[in-house]
């Protein structure tokens, strides 16, 4: 009677062993399983995203500074070939360099020695009969950065000197000469027509020759002053 009574009892024990022996199973199969998960699995920690590296942001773009050289600005240039009023005519180009350097706000914006292009926008020769000679320039572009910035200037002039004086002295010359050898020849009469006779060669003689021609040698420093505003930008 005792034997049949303790196999429930033992069954009941058997029971509870079985299900306290497959809870610990469960359990370590989880633990291992979140163990091995990959790291981009759902459910993996923010520090494993945060890990990740990250894109390659482009650089910021050079910022532009504008300077702008108002209009009237002096341009003093020194010329690197000759012109001449008699050889030179409209339309031929020149260039040159800055002789000083050009600032805005205290900022220098063209550099000593930078190069100038120009141009001769009128060119006359002096004349026999028609008067005296005379030029006009003008500039067209300035280097900046390397490369020529087109420009405008305002005109610059200049004419021959005047050859009155010059002139008045040969003709007087011409007449006291002839007044002298009239009168050796012939007394007072041949004194008058003899200053008329050397009058007349000395005006031949001016009316034959040129006059002055406007000329710029190398290394002529002229100042040209801009007519329109110029920007530039670097």
């Amino acid at each position: 009677m005792r034997v049949w009574k303790l196999i429930p009892l033992l069954l009941v024990v058997f029971t509870i062993s079985s299900c306290t022996s497959a809870s610990t199973d469960d359990t370590a199969t989880t633990e291992e399983a979140s163990a091995t998960a990959p790291a981009n699995a759902p459910g993996a920690s923010s520090a494993s995203t945060s890990a990740a590296p990250k894109a390659d942001v482009p650089p910021p773009a050079p910022k532009v500074v504008s300077f702008t050289i108002p209009a009237g600005t002096e341009l003093v240039v020194a010329t690197s070939n000759t012109l001449n009023s008699g050889k030179n005519n409209a339309g031929d180009e020149f260039e040159g360099g800055l002789a000083l350097p050009v600032s805005v706000d205290g900022k220098t914006v063209l550099e000593k020695g930078a190069k100038v292009v120009g141009k001769v926008v009128n060119a006359e020769g002096s004349g026999r009969v028609k008067g005296r000679a005379s030029m006009t320039l003008a500039l067209t572009g300035v280097e900046f950065n390397g490369k020529i910035v087109p420009i405008n200037t305002e005109n610059f002039s200049q004419e021959a000197e005047a050859t009155k004086g010059r002139d008045a002295a040969v003709v007087g010359g011409g007449a006291g000469l002839g007044a002298a050898i009239g009168a050796i020849a012939g007394g007072k009469k041949g004194a008058a027509t003899g200053a008329i006779i050397g009058g007349a060669a000395g005006t031949g003689t001016v009316l034959a020759t040129k006059g002055k021609e406007v000329e710029f040698p190398a290394e002529s420093k002229i100042s040209f002053n801009l007519s329109d505003a110029l920007t530039v930008r670097k």
